[in-house]
C-alpha cells in the first residue's frame, strides 16, 4: 500500500471522526465458551477459533493457546500494523522484517506459590528489524509513534479500568 493509498482509505474516517466524534467510539467485543473438562475456553476469532488453556507452567498440556503468549501476539501484531502504517504514512520504505515480543513473567505468582511475586508481565520487550534499515533518525520516529499509537501497548502501559463480573 502507498501513503496516498492509505491517506485515501484513512481520510473519510477522521472526517467523520472529527465532525462526530461519538462515531470514533465503538465497543469490541470477544465471548467465548468455558470448557472446564480441559480448563480452557473456545474463542470465536476471526480467523478460526482460539483455545486458550493452561500454559505448560501452570500444569497445561501445551496443546492449548496460552493468554499469555496471546497477550505478546497482541502487542506484536499490534505494533507491526501500526509501525507499518507509520512507515507508510511517512514514506520510509519497508520491504520486509521481524517483530519479537519477550515477556518475563514469574509463574509462582499465578500458582500463588509466594504472594510477594506479581501476577502477570514483570517486563516486555519488543524489537524490530527492517529492511531496508532505516536511519536513525527514522528508528526513531517510527519507534516513538508505533508506541503512541499502538492500542496493545498503550492499554499496557496506561492503567485501564477491567471490571470482572
Amino acid at each position: 500500500m502507498t501513503s496516498e493509498e492509505l491517506k485515501q482509505r484513512q481520510a473519510p474516517l477522521k472526517a467523520r471522526y472529527k465532525e462526530d466524534p461519538a462515531a470514533a467510539r465503538q465497543t469490541m467485543r470477544v465471548e467465548g465458551t468455558l470448557d472446564p473438562v480441559h480448563l480452557r475456553c473456545e474463542l470465536p476469532a476471526r480467523t478460526g477459533p482460539l483455545r486458550p488453556g493452561l500454559h505448560p507452567a501452570t500444569g497445561g498440556t501445551g496443546h492449548d493457546a496460552c493468554s499469555a503468549d496471546m497477550l505478546l501476539e497482541a502487542l506484536a501484531g499490534c505494533a507491526s500494523v501500526t509501525l507499518l502504517a507509520v512507515a507508510t504514512s511517512l514514506g520510509i520504505p519497508v520491504e520486509s522484517g521481524r517483530v519479537v515480543a519477550e515477556g518475563d513473567l514469574d509463574f509462582r505468582g499465578t500458582l500463588g506459590v509466594s504472594r510477594e511475586v506479581p501476577v502477570g508481565f514483570e517486563s516486555i520487550r519488543l524489537k524490530f528489524a527492517l529492511t531496508p534499515l532505516p536511519s536513525a533518525e527514522q528508528i526513531g520516529t517510527l519507534a516513538k509513534l508505533c508506541e503512541r499509537y499502538c492500542v496493545v501497548a498503550q492499554s499496557l502501559k496506561t492503567p485501564i479500568t477491567i471490571s470482572i463480573a
